[in-house]
This record gives structure tokens, C-alpha cells and sequence, in this order.
């Protein structure tokens, strides 16, 4: 495996796609807690746009008057492996990434340089990897998807979890989140896109399992689960499609300590039966819709570009709580924030990025999650950034 000395190249940090709606929030994030000695820079399509935010960030932190601003469109290839090659880490919030994101990451890949990103979309991740883990691996670069409210609170809090649980037994996470939030424009494409692509998704998921290395010895699950009641947590669990059991079960293959027999599942923890009722007939009907082009089309242009505005989302939070058990021992873990989907996916890229850029880190490669890219690391920084993780009970079952 190769790596690239990153002195030699005139940034640490560039983000890709600053001006759009969760672009400015990361933005404003790293203008307000990059370090000094941090050299970062601002890139997108526009020039002039790019010019008005930074004049925004400068109102926020005096420094930022002279931060560079690059002109990139994910359309040209020339453009974006110049990017990369400037770049010790590149973070990208333009998406939906299976129309956009493709090009920046294979520019990474051959550049040996650092990629996240925010894509919650499992298609992409999958063709990501067929098409460009290898080259990766040899260059030195990690391509960590996911690095947002997907899945950063997933695949932190259950390797936090798994760390307080006893090691070589089968081992078993359950995840019930809850949130008040609204969604963006951009996260409403994503998921219109992804919702209409099923026989696109099984191939490539399917593909992918043909070349990922099998697990000799262990097995590792990310399961969809049924709807049940929890009695640990007290809420009916419904069952969300999203990427973050697959990426805690490739965190799950990569690293030992999950033991021999690891499964995880991820749930909407909702109150009362009706509610969890009505939540599995809207997510029918949003897969139904996503099936008709002008509807899509229409709810994508209705909502492009928009989210909450600052007073809404300073009202919202979330809360996800994991349980864990194996070897006898139950341990039962609370990931929480403020508004998931843009001020703290916004945090978690920023810091997902710094960490990548200035931290002491595992030495890896390829497609990586980030349990195993950061890991601990990133734990640190994002507990210090006012996200809580924390072993809120643990106890050994009765016989």
C-alpha cells in the first residue's frame, strides 16, 4: 500500500460542493473549528457563488478573507483529478452521488488521496466498490462513505458498544433511532433516486458479493429485522432500509473484536402501534411514488435546494439507542445530537475530514467505514464537538 506524502500537496482539506444547501453548513463548520495550521479551500462549479460564501464565512472568522477557492465540475474529469491531486483529503456533499459523485472518487482513488462524503445511497457505495477499491488499496487512498447521520451513529455507537461486551462469543446489536427532524431537497432526491432503482441496486449488491472477501471462521449479519415491540427500550420497532447495517457489518468484517457471530439491525423506535403502523404505510406509498418519473421529477424540482431554516432545526434532535448483548452481558449504549440530517451531518463530515487530515489513524486502505478509518479517533473529536456517545447501562443476565 502506498501513501502519499501529504506535505507536498498546498491543502489538507478540500470540500466539493460548498455552496450547496449541507455544503455551507460544513463550511460554516470548518471556518468556525478547523485549526490555524489547517490549510483548507472552498470548490464547486461556480466561482462567483463559491466568492459569496466565502465573504459569509469571513463575517464568521476574519481568516477566512484569503481562503482559496477552486472551480471544479463534477462533469470534468480534468478538473476533478486536479482536485484531487491538490488534496490530502477531499469531502464531497454533492449528491445525489449516483449521478454525480463518480467521477471525484475515481480522481481520488488514483490519487492516493483521502475521500468522504456524505451518501447514504447503496447503490453507489457498492459500484464505488467494484470500481475502485482495488486501485485504492494500491495508491493509499481511503474512501469512507457514509460519513453523516449516515451512518456515523450507527457505526460508532455499535463499535463503542462492542468494545464494552466480551470478546470471541456471538455478539448482537439492535439500534432504535428517533428523531423530530425534516429533510432537504437534496435528501429527498437521494431517496427518490435510490427508491426507484431496485433491480439497479440487488445487481450491484449482488456483483459486489462476488468479489468482496468472504469471512473465514466468522460471520457478520446486517439484517433488516421484522417490526416487533422492544421491550428493552419500550418502543415498537420498525425496520428502516437505510445503508447503516451494511456499513456496521463491513465495520464487523474488517475488525476482529466483533467476535465470531456479530448481527446488527437498525429500527425506527416509535411509541404506539399506530404510529408504527402508519410509518410502514408511507414508506410503501414513497416507494410507490418513486416509481412514476413525473412525480419524481416534480418532488425533486419542488424541493431542490431547500431544508429547515435555522429555527427549525435548532428544534430538532435525535437520539439512538443501541443494545448490545453476548457472552452473558447486555450493554446498552445512547448515541444523541441536534438536528441529524444537516447541522450534525454537516459536523460529522467536517470532523470526519479533519480527522482523515491530522490525526494519527489505523494504516488503511480502500473502501473503509469509519470504525475502521478512524475510529477512536474520530469518536474523540466528535464527543469534544458536542455529540454525545456514551454506556448508558450495562449488566450481566440472569441464567
Amino acid at each position: 500500500m502506498a501513501r502519499r506524502n501529504g506535505t507536498e500537496r498546498p491543502y489538507d482539506i478540500v470540500l466539493f460542493g460548498a455552496t450547496g444547501f449541507v455544503g455551507t453548513l460544513t463550511a460554516e463548520y470548518l471556518a468556525a473549528h478547523a485549526p490555524e495550521n489547517c490549510r483548507w479551500a472552498l470548490a464547486g462549479r461556480d466561482l462567483t457563488r463559491l466568492e459569496r460564501l466565502r465573504e459569509r464565512l469571513t463575517a464568521l472568522n476574519p481568516a477566512c478573507a484569503v481562503l482559496p477557492v477552486l472551480r471544479a465540475d463534477s462533469a470534468d474529469p480534468d478538473a476533478l483529478r486536479t482536485l484531487a491531486e491538490s488534496a490530502r483529503v477531499v469531502a464531497s456533499t454533492v449528491g445525489p452521488y449516483l449521478w454525480y459523485g463518480e467521477g471525484l472518487v475515481a480522481a481520488c482513488a488514483e490519487a492516493g488521496t483521502d475521500y468522504a462524503d456524505l451518501c447514504g445511497e447503496a447503490e453507489f457505495l457498492d459500484r464505488m466498490y467494484l470500481h475502485y477499491d482495488v486501485r485504492a488499496r494500491e495508491t493509499g487512498a481511503r474512501l469512507v462513505h457514509a460519513c453523516g447521520f449516515d451512518a456515523v451513529p450507527s457505526d460508532l455507537g455499535a463499535y463503542l458498544t462492542v468494545q464494552r461486551l466480551p470478546e470471541d462469543v456471538p455478539l448482537r446489536v439492535d439500534a432504535f433511532v428517533r428523531s423530530n427532524a425534516l429533510f432537504s431537497g437534496g435528501t429527498l432526491a437521494s431517496a427518490m433516486t435510490a427508491m426507484s432503482r431496485g433491480r439497479q441496486l440487488l445487481h450491484a449488491a449482488r456483483e459486489r458479493r462476488l468479489y468482496e472477501p468472504r469471512q473465514v471462521g466468522r460471520r457478520v449479519r446486517g439484517s433488516l429485522g421484522a417490526p416487533h415491540f422492544s421491550r428493552e427500550t419500550g418502543y415498537w420497532a420498525l425496520p428502516l432500509p437505510t445503508i447503516d447495517a451494511q456499513v456496521v457489518a463491513r465495520s464487523a468484517a474488517a475488525l476482529p473484536r466483533y467476535g465470531p457471530d456479530f448481527r446488527y439491525r437498525y429500527f425506527a423506535g416509535v411509541k404506539t402501534l399506530p404510529v408504527a403502523l402508519g410509518g410502514s404505510a408511507a414508506a410503501g406509498a414513497g416507494v410507490a411514488l418513486a416509481q412514476l418519473p413525473p412525480v419524481r421529477s416534480w418532488l425533486t424540482r419542488r424541493f431542490s435546494g431547500t431544508g429547515p431554516d435555522p429555527e427549525r432545526r435548532r428544534a430538532s434532535d435525535f437520539s439512538l439507542r443501541l443494545v448490545g448483548t453476548g457472552g452473558g452481558q447486555r450493554v446498552f449504549t445512547e448515541v444523541s445530537g441536534g438536528d441529524p440530517g444537516y447541522d450534525e451531518s454537516a459536523k460529522m463530515l467536517a470532523e470526519s475530514a479533519l480527522s482523515l487530515a491530522l490525526d494519527e489513524l489505523p494504516d488503511t486502505a480502500g473502501q473503509v467505514t469509519t470504525a475502521v478509518a478512524m475510529g477512536d479517533a474520530l469518536l474523540g473529536r466528535l464527543r469534544a464537538a458536542g455529540l454525545g456517545f456514551r454506556i448508558v447501562d450495562a449488566r450481566t443476565l440472569d441464567e
